[in-house]
Order: structure tokens, then C-alpha cells, then sequence
């Protein structure tokens, strides 16, 4: 692990900024030390998923590289990112498996989030949908303070109805009920639960 340290690339990168996936005409596999980043699929222009802090992006060019020209990533706060080149990561994962057991397990986690979201597309109402997105992305990406747990309201309401299949308007909706049934509570910079919800 420590010749991973000595390989890889820093970048501050500023809130709102595009992430280049391609570092010098190559690809690449970024680590995301600090921050959060949305990952957005660049024919749709809809949001795929948000990674954080301790995570990795950009996997999808170690397997299938017309895939991985298919995602942009977007800093959705001031960010700190490691990279290396993708066959660069590829000749390392093969000599250390638990490297690469690692990136599966990320990449399979993936998979079953998508695989959930489809389910739950075939199987919830959108009301249901949005409540339980909002709930797991407080409870995956919030700190517990006192009797609530709270994290960074980082996503639009647009960016919400992309990951629930839903339209803007039914996010706001959806949200402004569950504020008036005191499920959740948010202002422009946070959003929180109760810890028993």
C-alpha cells in the first residue's frame, strides 16, 4: 500500500467544478479523500449516483472503457481526489487481490443500489420512493448531533427526482410533507432526521 502513496496524484478540486475522468488523454480511477461528488450519466444528463469521502470513481474504466466515457462527476463541495492511471490501478490490483476484492466489493455495492432503484421503480409509489431516498441519503451521508442525525443538503430537487424517477415538483412537494409531518426538517444548507426514523 505504501507504493500506492508514492504513485498517486493529488487535486484540490472547487465546488461545482467538472471532474476530468481523463487525466493527460488517459484514463483514470480517483479516490475521493475529502468531499462529495455526483456522478452523471453525460447522454442523459441525469444523476447516477453520489459517492463520498473514502470512496472511489471512475472503477468503470478498469472494466469497460466505453462505459467509463459515459459518466461525468461533478464536485458537489470543495473536494480533495487521488488518482492514477486505470492500467496503471489494473497491474497493481493484479499483484495485491485484496486491492482488487476491494474495488469489486465497491463495484458490486454499486450494482445493487442501481438494482434497488429498479425496484423499487417497478414496486413504489413515487411519494414512497422520495421518502426513502431522502431518509437512506441522510442516514449514509449525515453525522448524529444531539437526537438527529444531519447531513449536507448537497443534491437539487432535480437531482433528487433523477435518482428516484420522479420530476422536480413532485420532490418538492413530497419534501415540504414530510417537513409538515416533522419526518424531516431542512434548510438550504442542511437537511435531518430524528435518529429513531
Amino acid at each position: 500500500m505504501m507504493h500506492m502513496c508514492e504513485i498517486l496524484e493529488m487535486d484540490n478540486i472547487d465546488k461545482g467544478t467538472s471532474i476530468e475522468l481523463l487525466k493527460n488523454d488517459k484514463k483514470s480511477i480517483f479516490f475521493l479523500k475529502k468531499g462529495t461528488v455526483k456522478i452523471i450519466d453525460t447522454y442523459s444528463n441525469h444523476v447516477k449516483y453520489i459517492v463520498k469521502k473514502g470512496n472511489i470513481f471512475g472503477e468503470l474504466s478498469l472494466y469497460n472503457e466505453q462505459d467509463s466515457l459515459q459518466e461525468q462527476a461533478i464536485a458537489l463541495e470543495d473536494c480533495v481526489i487521488c488518482y492514477i492511471e486505470a492500467d496503471r490501478m489494473d497491474r497493481i490490483m493484479q499483484k495485491h487481490t485484496s486491492l482488487k476484492n476491494g474495488v469489486l466489493k465497491i463495484y458490486g455495492t454499486r450494482i445493487k443500489k442501481l438494482e434497488r432503484r429498479l425496484q423499487d421503480l417497478l414496486y413504489k409509489d413515487s411519494h414512497t420512493r422520495i421518502k426513502e431516498f431522502i431518509i437512506d441519503y441522510i442516514n449514509e451521508f449525515g453525522e448524529e448531533k444531539d437526537t438527529k442525525i444531519v447531513a449536507k443538503n448537497l443534491l437539487s430537487h432535480k437531482d433528487i427526482a433523477n435518482l428516484t424517477n420522479t420530476s422536480r415538483q413532485t420532490v418538492n412537494n413530497v419534501m415540504s410533507t414530510l417537513r409538515k409531518n416533522n419526518i424531516i426538517d431542512y434548510t438550504s444548507q442542511h437537511i435531518l432526521i430524528s435518529k429513531k426514523k
